[in-house]
């Protein structure tokens, strides 16, 4: 079987912990471990988010005396995509060894008049008091927006459209390699309308989207989406509370999941199983085997089962 597997943030920072290259090394064990168990089985593609690494990446360049201009984000996506590829190869082979394993910067195009880039809402960056980020604002010419902690700086999220390299990561499957690409859902890229060729923009993509996407036309048979929940809750935070085992497309898209954490996700698995027929799952890290097998998590199906 041929699974895409979509690490959330928590796989190399829980939520709380400093972003320090010591703490990720040690939590990207766990990951290693859930990839292995399945990696001996199956065929493996690995994206990931970057959401904590390109912030902080942002934060510095911004800060450093020494550039006339930060650095534009999809140059530190591609940065991000090195740094995480190079931890998860490390541990993946110590864990396989004898595996092929390969990481790969991915490029992923989006639509230059897509109407997201008018209406940023990803939120990049640390949190900043109401008025320090009003003159960051004004200095830098950023869109900040109020989250639940205070103030940040919020980008465009444009959709997926292709991904540039999807030929090359089919090639490097047949031949049985474990590919790790698509970090931060690729580094976001427009094309010419004449010549084709290719600029980045100032944009985040959402990862679980390109995930589902790449899943797609990989002809994967299963969307894998590890976060740090053990499946979907309905009324999710209040008294109401019940975890969700089983759903289809149409059942996500009822559910009002909120845009800031499970809605992409949903909204990748959804996509992936309506798109394709496939199945997709959404659980924790630590019980990818067992969503897998059936045994955890959230299974989200074309039709669920009579009876």
């Amino acid at each position: 079987m041929r699974i895409v597997i979509a690490l959330g943030g928590n796989a190399l920072l829980r939520r709380g912990e400093r972003p320090d290259a010591a703490v990720q090394r040690s939590n990207i064990e766990r990951v290693a471990t859930a990839i292995a168990a399945l990696a001996h089985e199956h065929d493996i593609v690995v994206t990931h988010g970057n959401g904590p690494q390109i912030g902080l990446l942002a934060v510095e360049s911004a800060a450093d005396p020494t550039l006339s201009a930060p650095y534009p984000l999809d140059l530190l996506g591609a940065q991000t995509q090195g740094m995480i590829g190079s931890l998860l190869v490390q541990t993946l082979r110590n864990a396989l060894p004898g595996h092929r394993i390969a990481a790969l910067v991915t490029h992923t195009l989006v639509r230059a008049d897509d109407p997201a880039f008018s209406r940023p809402t990803k939120f990049v960056g640390q949190v900043y008091p109401r008025d320090a980020a009003r003159k960051l604002a004004r200095r830098r010419g950023w869109r900040i927006t109020h989250d639940a902690t205070g103030w940040r700086r919020v980008v465009p999220s444009p959709s997926p459209e292709r991904i540039v390299e999807t030929d090359t990561i089919h090639d490097l499957l047949e031949t049985g390699t474990l590919v790790i690409c698509a970090g931060g859902g690729g580094v976001p890229v427009t094309a010419d309308a004449d010549t084709g060729a290719l600029n980045g923009v100032e944009a985040v993509i959402d990862k679980d989207l390109t995930a589902a996407l790449l899943a797609e036309d990989l002809r994967a048979d299963f969307l894998l989406i590890l976060t740090d929940v053990p499946n979907i809750y309905a009324g999710y935070g209040t008294p109401d509370q019940r975890p969700v085992l089983d759903a289809t497309p149409a059942g996500l898209r009822r559910g009002g999941f909120p845009d800031g954490s499970m809605g992409p996700k949903t909204e990748a698995a959804a996509r992936f199983v309506e798109r394709t027929g496939g199945l997709a799952a959404i659980g924790a890290l630590d019980a990818a085997y067992e969503i897998v097998h059936g045994r955890s998590g959230t299974l989200v199906r074309p039709d669920l089962p009579v009876g």
